[in-house]
């Protein structure tokens, strides 16, 4: 399977609330997720150069790298049986001020930490991308997890701040 590496972004208004974006296209298709992308591995970018940039075409906002925090990684072997994801997990300290414009990705939306529990994310998403993020003041988390079974997904600490 391909091995593709990307970065998260989560971003936040001057509510607190979570930009999210209803995706358009695969992996992921209809299903709300933090803004992000895929690295451009051929220009040799960075996790922090793929966030910055893609942080700049979804949302316009523009950012430098004292404006993220990188707060983990989550390894998924076997996403939807279709590929291998290595994902970084950006904390943005910048605040968004307004909703993004729709492109072709999809279309955006601001919500509060509870309110996305109850929204259509993907089922990984409640394992691995959330409750670390929940958790990103106690350190630096890694995390990896064999999707190749989706009702039995396997999930190993590899980095634990305790």
């Amino acid at each position: 399977m391909e091995f593709k590496i990307s970065c998260l972004l989560f971003i936040r208004n001057s509510k607190n609330q979570f930009l999210l974006l209803k995706r358009n296209k695969s992996p992921n298709k209809g299903s709300w997720s933090p803004p992000g992308g895929k690295l451009d591995m051929n220009a040799g970018e960075s996790p922090f150069e793929c966030a910055k940039r893609e942080a700049l075409e979804e949302t316009g906002l523009v950012l430098a790298d004292s404006d993220l925090s990188l707060f983990g990684y989550v390894s998924e072997k076997g996403y939807e049986n279709a590929c291998h994801w290595l994902m970084f997990l950006f904390d943005c300290k910048k605040i968004i001020s307004e909703t993004p414009k729709a492109f072709e990705e999809g279309y955006f939306g601001f919500f509060d930490r509870a309110d996305i529990e109850n929204l259509k994310i993907p089922d990984s998403d409640h394992l691995l991308v959330w409750p670390f993020f929940d958790s990103r003041s106690q350190g630096f988390w890694g995390v990896r997890a064999d999707c190749t079974d989706p009702s039995k997904t396997k999930i190993k600490i590899e980095s634990n701040p305790q």
